[in-house]
């Protein structure tokens, strides 16, 4: 039960506290041409896997099954998992890293299990979804559970509006070169 509560506690906290972490992270950033190079090749994946699965959620009316969905049961959260180690590379700082680490587990495990718990209720076909599909790492190849839906929606990812994550994003790559180019 105090499970189920911090749950619904983690999921009202995990924005305001997303930005709280970012002028934390903004502040003990030691950003480099090279690092960010390097975290960008998690980032932009990140971003694409986002982008992707918005573009096939149908939140509260259908399983999702289908594209990213297909080889994770959790293609959001993965997303963002990558976009954060990714700025965890390019800020090289330790105590980034760990604090991410800490954040994921405190915070987004218990959502995914809310949410699993969720959908479990709602949806029948969730369990054999469950049984063939990973939480978290995909698949190699796409699992065929139920009904496979149509492809990416472009409506689908503007309803959801994850737009919003590419610019953050911007937004934290500006800030990361402008921290570079002011404080040498």
């Amino acid at each position: 039960m105090a499970e189920f509560e911090w749950a619904k506690i983690a999921r009202r906290v995990r924005v305001p506290l997303g930005f709280a972490f970012a002028v934390l992270y903004l502040w003990l950033a030691r950003p480099t041409w090279q690092f960010l190079a390097l975290g960008t090749v998690l980032i932009v994946p990140g971003l694409l896997i986002r982008a992707l699965a918005s573009g096939h959620v149908r939140k509260n009316e259908a399983l999702a099954t289908s594209g990213p969905y297909a080889y994770t049961r959790n293609p959001l959260y993965l997303g963002s998992l990558l976009v954060g180690i990714g700025f965890a590379v390019a800020a090289r700082s330790w105590w980034i890293g760990v604090a991410l680490v800490v954040m994921f587990f405190a915070i987004y495990l218990p959502v995914i299990r809310d949410e699993e718990a969720f959908l479990h209720a709602k949806f029948p076909e969730f369990e054999e979804y469950a049984r063939q599909v990973p939480r978290m790492l995909p698949r190699i190849m796409p699992a065929r559970v139920g009904d496979q839906g149509g492809g990416f929606s472009m409506g689908l990812y503007l309803k959801h509006r994850e737009y919003n994550a590419l610019m953050g994003a911007g937004v934290m790559f500006g800030t990361l070169i402008a921290k570079m180019k002011l404080f040498r």
